[in-house]
């Protein structure tokens, strides 16, 4: 009696399953931790996908954005689970194949083009640059492509239709409700340099012992009699050339960078009150409790937002007849806008203005509430969490 027995089609075969399982776990593990990343601060990611917008053309989503950021989120979890657990193999599959495929062309887009300085695949944890993330993408798509050909092996943990269904349905709810938590509720884990806790007037400047970036400077210049025209470096130029008559230099000197120093974490805080005058020292500098609302963008404030500030505004109000305390707005909008607000509202905040690049890394939320003494961060609030009167007092300023 003959066999079909072949011991190479099996060992093949074992192979597959052994790339397969690891490629599976790889991807899988990869979504999982990238979509969390994030889910941990849509908003956040949200300023970048507005980065991307702009460049592309599509500034039109930009309204959307921070919602934009959850759904794709909350598809990245999600896949990754599903791959994990063998659910829905071929939606998977494509899903995978899809997304990947779509980052790589985002990443190589903003690293050839020089239009985004930093990815945010993995968020403000993880600082990529696009050309470190497009390289990520490519060993990505191998792993992909490889669960895309080989999808129909892929066995699922659980074959109980009932079972799987509701794992599904929690998959899910989990995976976008972490992102929709966080954006109302402010991240889970504060990756950014005004995190509770850290003093801001230490983080505007170099600390002891530190360098930053150094660079190499190339001039151009040329001979006044024989009209010959080189490049010297900044080192063979202030070694005596400079002090030549004979040679003069032509235009501007190019840079380069030799090596990468230490980066300030807050190096544009800059704060002006209504004539312009920089106070950024005056106000992080109180040794008395600053509360510090933060509104980027006041013309975007929807009904909710408003009356979550009026609610900020009487609680600090009611706090200023029985402590010494300053209220501050920082806000990036027009002064006239401004106005128009405080007129409105009977706002007891003094309104200062800051540009938007910092005030959108203070807190992720508009309006959004810092408490500051010393300035040092006590403690960060979004509009929906921010205390009442006698929360404060028992908690903070009564202590």
């Amino acid at each position: 009696m003959e066999t079909n027995f072949n011991p190479t089609r099996k060992t093949k075969t074992g192979a597959i399953d052994i790339v397969l399982g690891f490629s599976r776990l790889f991807v899988g593990l990869l979504f999982i931790f990238s979509g969390l990343i994030k889910a941990n601060d849509p908003t956040g990611f949200g300023y970048k996908l507005d980065e991307y917008f702009l460049v592309l053309g599509l500034d039109f989503f930009s309204d959307y954005s921070t919602w934009i950021a959850v759904l794709i989120c909350g598809v990245e979890i999600s896949l990754g689970i599903f791959l994990l657990l063998g659910f829905y193999k071929n939606k998977v599959a494509w899903g995978l194949l899809l997304l990947t495929v779509f980052f790589l062309f985002l990443t190589f887009y903003s690293a050839f083009f020089e239009v985004v300085s930093s990815c945010g695949c993995f968020g403000d944890a993880i600082p990529l640059t696009p050309w470190e993330s497009f390289i990520k993408d490519v060993i990505l798509l191998i792993f992909v492509s490889i669960i895309f050909t080989y999808r129909a092996r892929i066995k699922p943990l659980v074959s109980n239709s009932s079972a799987s269904g509701l794992i599904s349905a929690l998959v899910v709810l989990i995976s976008f409700g972490i992102g929709i938590y966080t954006v109302y509720f402010l991240p889970f884990i504060d990756f950014l340099p005004y995190k509770e806790g850290n003093n801001i007037p230490e983080l505007r400047v170099m600390p002891e012992g530190k360098e930053g970036d150094r660079y190499a400077y190339t001039y151009e210049i040329r001979h006044k009699q024989t009209q010959e025209i080189k490049k010297v470096t900044d080192e063979e130029y202030m070694a005596g050339i400079w002090e030549d008559d004979n040679w003069e230099i032509i235009g501007e000197p190019t840079s380069q960078l030799i090596e990468k120093g230490y980066q300030i974490p807050i190096p544009d805080l800059v704060i002006s009150d209504m004539e312009g005058s920089d106070v950024t020292e005056e106000i992080i500098t109180n040794p008395y409790y600053n509360f510090v609302v933060v509104s980027t963008y006041i013309d975007k404030l929807s009904l909710t937002d408003i009356i979550a500030l009026d609610r900020i505004n009487t609680s600090i109000r009611d706090l200023a007849t029985d402590y010494n305390l300053r209220a501050l707005l920082l806000t990036a909008s027009p002064p006239q806008v401004v106005r128009d607000l405080h007129d409105e509202m009977d706002l007891v905040l003094e309104t200062f203005y800051v540009d938007a690049v910092p005030l959108k890394s203070m807190v992720r939320s508009n309006p959004g509430v810092l408490l500051l003494r010393n300035g040092t961060v006590i403690k960060k609030w979004s509009k929906i969490t921010f205390p009442s009167k006698e929360d404060l007092e028992d908690n903070f300023l009564g202590k």
